[in-house]
């Protein structure tokens, strides 16, 4: 009969235990029953702070441990237990900061409901739909951790409507547009410049994004092979070893792609930068910005009088080559790091281009079937 009691309730809507002094005695368990009475009629009233919680259980370990942090404690612990890049980090960041701080840093992490986070979302002056989804995401992924952690009982964020952002179109340039570009590059770039006509023959015919390019080591090529692994990416400046989808993947490369590294092979110096594409003005190992290689871009394309777009086209431009040529997308989808659906959303529209057009002529093609005349020879 020694034992003591433990009793069961909810605070803040996370279910709780506490083991009390009393024996298992009948007047140790009426007192166990009286005290848990108090506890619910003090959390139905929301009365039952840290102060009271710690005054009813005093040597409980729930707060001497301080396992009810603050909107603003667990933030910064969620946000320091994730492996991000610099960047991906700071736009993290300056969510919290800009929208959720503000109203919520002191605030316990249980007593965030639904309704307080939707008066906060209508009150702010969204400068985006794609800043409003953004920033409510991470306010429900942190909600998420919270709630696996035992922290909260429920997501509030998660009854926050959610928007349609409505996804930028794609802007290729041709495979006409593409070989001009490299061959100007080809024809203007001299000495170690050449570097750069390289570097974007790779580029429009790898799909690879620029931070690969740009952290792309000859480690990663087997030129015997055709192929070459992108593991890591530069952001910011730094070296990262991973990529955009954390995980590694094999290109295969084609004629163009392996023109494109044996010019680079040709231009590495001796004992030089590891990276494929050093900068030409040999201050640093590698390219730093990808700001760099596109003024040479820019510079082709008003040259030529080719409309601009940004670096990153060039991916959508191998993209949409290999589709139109009949690859399948499975393929495409792993060349470019992509999941297949990601794909099929990204590129629909070039996916059957060809047979599309095969399918409207049979509009054209089509004639009514000869009407058949009724036995009383009357036509109808």
């Amino acid at each position: 009969m020694g034992e003591r009691i433990r009793i069961r309730f909810s605070w803040r809507k996370v279910r709780r235990c506490e083991t009390l002094p009393y024996p298992q005695t009948p007047k140790g368990i009426a007192a166990a029953a009286g005290l848990r009475d108090q506890v619910v009629q003090l959390e139905r009233m929301g009365m039952l702070t840290d102060e009271k919680y710690l005054e009813l259980f005093p040597t409980t370990s729930y707060v001497l441990h301080q396992l009810v942090p603050t909107f603003g404690e667990f933030s910064q612990l969620w946000l320091n237990s994730r492996e991000l890049v610099k960047n991906t980090r700071n736009n993290y960041r300056r969510a919290l900061n800009s929208y959720w701080m503000p109203k919520l840093a002191t605030v316990p992490m249980p007593d965030i409901s639904s309704l307080m986070l939707r008066k906060i979302v209508q009150d702010i002056e969204w400068p985006s739909t794609t800043d409003r989804r953004f920033a409510v995401n991470t306010l429900s992924g942190i909600f998420k951790a919270a709630l696996a952690d035992g922290v909260v009982g429920h997501n509030p964020a998660a009854a926050i409507p959610k928007v349609k952002v409505q996804k930028k179109e794609i802007d290729p340039y041709t495979q006409a547009e593409a070989d001009r570009v490299i061959d100007h590059l080809y024809a203007t770039l001299q000495g170690k410049l050449r570097i750069y006509a390289a570097y974007f023959e790779l580029a429009f015919w790898t799909g690879m994004r620029p931070c690969e390019m740009l952290a792309l080591r000859w480690e990663s090529v087997d030129l015997e092979r055709r192929r070459l692994r992108v593991s890591r990416v530069m952001v910011d400046g730094e070296i990262h070893e991973r990529v955009k989808t954390k995980y590694a993947r094999d290109v295969l490369l084609n004629d163009r792609a392996m023109n494109a590294l044996e010019e680079a092979r040709r231009l590495k110096v001796e004992g030089g930068s590891p990276f494929v594409f050093p900068p030409a003005d040999g201050r640093s190992a590698f390219i730093r910005s990808e700001n760099t290689p596109k003024e040479h871009l820019n510079s082709a394309l008003e040259a030529m009088s080719i409309r601009r777009r940004r670096q990153y086209a060039a991916r959508h431009t191998y993209a949409t080559i290999c589709l139109m040529a009949g690859m399948t997308p499975a393929f495409v989808a792993r060349q470019l790091g992509h999941s297949v659906q990601v794909l099929l959303d990204t590129y629909a529209r070039w996916i059957d281009s060809e047979s599309d057009f095969l399918e409207l002529d049979k509009l054209s093609q089509f004639k009514d079937p000869p009407q058949e005349t009724p036995s009383n020879g009357v036509t109808i």
